[in-house]
């Protein structure tokens, strides 16, 4: 996910893009300090977010909201501002969000990662993922099979983990539990990634997925998951939980009850 921040004061611009950097669906971050700056940038790039300030001299954060829906319609926004009362004006140009300084991690976390399933529902969700029940890939509403179940469940493992990277180590404990990492089961991991990374590739999805220097990560605005839009608050998806969350793998069970937890 690409995301660009407009302040005029430079240290809220650079105080924002920090925070940013904790969040593992944001794969780049580009700060301005003037709205014409942003919106000159926006010509010739593209980006999924756009975290506006509303009180700025010249283009207040309105008018700029206004300017990039027109100029890049696919572009969702957050404002965040010190001013609570500019949200009745501020959602004529129907923002994502409207938070207010200063921003706690968590909070900003919660609404990017809503206008992160906003966008993938965007894109009419070419892959789409389920983890409720039995956990399931589908591209372009036909499923994914994989050659070998660890395959499988490895896929399945990064998903539960949000985008956030895990080195082969630790997805070594996780899938298989009491096992010795020793020689053996390294090079056994590595077929296992391998077969993961061909049916990928076969299916026309590399991309869902990245590896460097030994972690890997799944990169979540690239698939549409029931499980990240119940964390962004769908309402659709809350309902339609039923207390199963990749049934098949008992490493998913604290994540199941935090899902179950979340909907009393």
């Amino acid at each position: 996910m690409k995301v660009i921040c407009v302040d005029d004061e430079p240290l809220a611009v650079e105080y924002t893009l920090g925070q940013c950097a904790f969040l593992p669906w944001i794969d780049e971050a580009k700060g301005f300090t003037e709205a014409q700056s942003a919106l000159d940038w926006l010509r010739d790039h593209s980006a999924d977010l756009a975290i506006l300030d509303i009180n700025m001299p010249k283009i207040d954060g309105i008018t700029l909201a206004a300017r990039i829906k027109q100029l890049r319609p696919e572009t969702a926004v957050l404002f965040l501002t010190a001013y609570k009362e500019y949200a009745f004006d501020a959602y004529a140009v129907h923002p994502t969000g409207y938070l207010l300084k200063p921003v706690s991690r968590e909070k900003l976390a919660e609404e990017v990662r809503y206008a992160c399933a906003a966008a993938v529902q965007a894109s009419q969700a070419h892959v789409r993922i389920k983890t409720f029940g039995t956990f399931d890939v589908y591209v372009d509403g036909r499923p994914v099979s994989f050659k070998l179940a660890k395959s499988k469940e490895i896929l399945a493992y990064l998903v539960d983990k949000q985008g956030s990277g895990v080195t082969r180590a630790e997805l070594f404990a996780a899938v298989w539990e009491d096992r010795l990492y020793d020689r053996k089961m390294q090079k056994q991991l590595d077929t296992y990634i391998r077969s993961l990374r061909e049916t990928l590739q076969e299916y026309g999805i590399p991309e869902i997925m990245e590896m460097a220097k030994g972690v890997l990560r799944v990169k979540p605005d690239s698939f549409l998951c029931d499980a990240y839009l119940f964390y962004s608050g769908d309402s659709d998806t809350i309902n339609a939980y039923r207390g199963e969350y990749m049934s098949s793998y008992s490493w998913a069970n604290m994540t199941e009850a935090i899902l179950s937890w979340r909907t009393k």
